[in-house]
């Protein structure tokens, strides 16, 4: 049984920081795409960041210079480090694992920014 499980969210200011974390089980990490997704409440669900088992990494232009997106295979987990945050990244993190066979996603983190 694949599990992802993200932790880290919270309230913060604008321009705080935070540091999300995914700790992933039941599945290939290493085999994995690993990414993270947002949605804010009447919005659709948006793309954050992604890290390939190359390692390269991938973020819109909202996150880019901002947020850093990292992985550590023997721990299975994937890290989102957020910095300088808006309101506007106000929403619910989702952690994801992606390969061309399957497409897993965990339960969510809120995450507010207070202005």
């Amino acid at each position: 049984q694949v599990q992802l499980v993200e932790s880290g969210g919270g309230l913060v200011q604008a321009g705080g920081s935070l540091r999300l974390s995914c700790a992933a089980s039941g599945l290939t990490f290493s085999r994995y795409a690993m990414g993270w997704f947002r949605q804010a409440p009447g919005k659709e669900r948006e793309f954050v960041a992604t890290i390939r088992w190359t390692r390269s990494t991938y973020y819109p232009d909202s996150a880019k210079g901002r947020f850093t997106i990292s992985r550590d295979n023997a721990e299975n987990t994937v890290h989102l480090q957020m910095n300088s945050l808006k309101p506007e990244d106000t929403a619910v993190y989702y952690c994801n694992a992606k390969n061309p066979w399957y497409d897993y996603w965990g339960q969510g983190t809120q995450v507010t920014v207070s202005s």
